[in-house]
This record gives structure tokens, sequence and C-alpha cells, in this order.
């Protein structure tokens, strides 16, 4: 079916991180059908980040529809993939007479009316990472495939500009690593008291310089919280100064980043930057689910999980405050020897 597809809208209208991981599957369908248009739908604040994917057409941002239908109805989209559900959008789609319409049953019983490329698959529990996942959507056009974890590096092909008044930020004579502490509520933190652990002992060695990244708002708690961090004389503080393309290309500039499950974190892993995870042992909130993929990222977890894991919109609990700040500069020192024998 899908070789009499030409153009295919993904719909993923939720968070960076979540948007990242859906991107290997527009790869994919490039690999096997090079002449396929391509069109990603998400939200404005994230369309940046899928501009610079090039295996990606078009970007659309959701606030440009006001009127779904006639978006629809005036585009040459004859498959769309709901990778989040989205009721107004299905309903639009099906008003539209879009010929292929692609949900999952399981997250929106609206999609059993407005969908006629029915799936039934569950996410919560599952060890199947998210962007193994995100394959599944295919199935109703015959593809039957899902890569191995170690596949979906490949898929990702990024072109990043480099913005020079970003890079000038960075200290060409260090190993230049990036901390983003907050997660904006989409996931456990590693405590901010093990980050200042990880600052304090990566400043016995002048070749680093720490730079803090986050929104504003992030910034104003850990000056609130972590005053110690922002005081160390490596620990530079850039919260708030970015936009979303500026951080991407500082994160392509600089040589690492560490991060809990957020979206800095899967673009980090997705751009091929040297780049740490910290989860949680818990399903599903474990590595297995959301570790951070790309050629030179690796995720760390306890083995166990602990009873907070079990507590609702916690922002930690022990088994984040359990990675040991020592285990973290063991793999940044390693980094930094990479670095000079490159």
């Amino acid at each position: 079916m899908v070789s009499n597809s030409s153009h295919v809208l993904i719909s993923r209208t939720d968070n960076i991180g979540d948007v990242i991981l859906t991107l290997p599957v527009t790869a994919y369908l490039k690999q096997q059908f090079p002449g396929i248009k391509i069109s990603f739908l998400c939200r404005a604040y994230a369309a940046p980040v899928v501009a610079y994917c090039s295996t990606v057409d078009q970007v659309i941002e959701l606030e440009s529809l006001t009127d779904p239908v006639a978006f629809f109805k005036s585009a040459d989209i004859d498959t769309v993939i709901f990778a989040q559900p989205e009721k107004a959008l299905a309903i639009a789609a099906h008003k539209a007479g879009v010929p292929n319409r692609i949900g999952n049953v399981h997250r929106g019983l609206f999609n059993w009316i407005h969908c006629n490329r029915r799936l039934h698959f569950t996410k919560g529990r599952s060890e199947v990472h998210e962007a193994q996942s995100n394959f599944k959507y295919l199935s109703p056009l015959g593809i039957r495939y899902s890569p191995e974890r170690s596949a979906i590096a490949a898929l990702y092909q990024f072109n990043i500009p480099d913005d020079q008044s970003v890079r000038r930020l960075l200290r060409p004579d260090q190993f230049n690593l990036i901390l983003h502490p907050k997660s904006n509520g989409h996931g456990r933190e590693w405590p901010i008291s093990n980050y200042t652990a990880l600052a304090e002992l990566l400043s016995i060695n002048p070749q680093i310089a720490l730079w803090i990244t986050g929104s504003a708002g992030e910034g104003d708690w850990i000056t609130e919280h972590a005053p110690g961090l922002l005081g160390m004389p490596n620990v530079h503080n850039v919260c708030g100064k970015f936009t979303l393309q500026q951080l991407a290309s500082f994160i392509q500039a600089a040589d690492g980043l560490i991060a809990s499950g957020t979206g800095p974190l899967h673009m980090s892993a997705a751009f091929g930057q040297r780049t740490i995870g910290l989860f949680p042992a818990a399903r599903p909130m474990n590595p297995n689910r959301w570790g951070a993929l790309g050629t030179r990222a690796r995720s760390i977890s306890p083995e166990k999980e602990c009873p907070g894991c079990k507590t609702k919109n916690a922002l930690t609990c022990d088994c984040m405050r359990k990675i040991l700040a020592t285990t973290v500069a063991k793999y940044v020192l390693g980094w930094i020897n990479d670095k000079k024998d490159q």
C-alpha cells in the first residue's frame, strides 16, 4: 500500500523528546521509498528542531491550523499517521477524506471512528523503547519492521547550522560540558545536589568548562536552590539565554551533555553528541523505554527500582539519588581522554 502513497504526514504534537524519538520513522520511509514526501506536524516550539532533520520535507506547526479540515482538503496528503492521539485532527482528516488515516485505538476511542487504518497496542509497561514502538505505526501500510535499538542512531540525520554567536561562548581550549539539570516536569530528575557534587569533582580539572542550560524559570529555580553550583569558577549559567535553534547549535558545538529524560537529552543523543542520560529503574521511566539513543550516547540507571518510583509526579526519587556523581565523573573523564586521542 505504501507504494501508492506519495505524501505522508506524521502528527506528533507532544514534547520535544517524543518528537525526536519519532523522527527515525521518517528516515526509514525515505530509505525504502526515496521519492516519498514526508511532512511532520508538531507544536510550534518543537518545529525548529524538526526543521533541521533532513528526512523531513515540510514542517507544519499545529498552531497554524486555524481550519484543519481546509488544511487537509487543500494538501496533497494521502496518508496521515497519528503518532500522538489528537481528536480534533483525526476528525478533520476524516472529514477531509484523507485516504489513509492511521491511529492507535488503545490511545483514543475516537480513532475507531475517524481512523480507517487502525492499530491496537499499549506502551505503558512495555520494555520496548519509544523509538522502536513508533515503527508500529507503519504496519497498516504493509511495513513490518522493528529496528534494534542499536540501529536507531544511524536513522538520525540532522543538519544543524553553526551559529557563531553561540559558538563564541564556548572555551576552545577546554572540554565544554553541558549540564541540563531540570526537565520541565517531564521526567525524574537527578537531584541538584548531585549536579553540584559532580561540578565539584570536575572543578579540580582545569580542562573542563561547565555550562548550565535550561529555561529562564529553571535558571531562577537553580539560582535559589543551588547557589553553590552557580558560584563555582568553572560553571557558566546560560539558562534562558537561547532560543531552541540556538540551543541546538550550542549542543552541537559543545563536547558533551548530561541530563535526565528530557528534550535536550534526546536532541543531544540524536545529534551524535557525547551524551549521558540519567534515569530511574522503574518502568515505564527506565532506559529500556526512554534511554538516550545515539552514536555516542549512554544511559545510567540503578538496577532495582525504589519505593519512591511509584509516587506519581515526583520530582526525584531514591533511584536517582543513587546515581553517584563519581560514577558520572568517570565517564566524563573518559570523554576527555577520547577527545585528546582524536
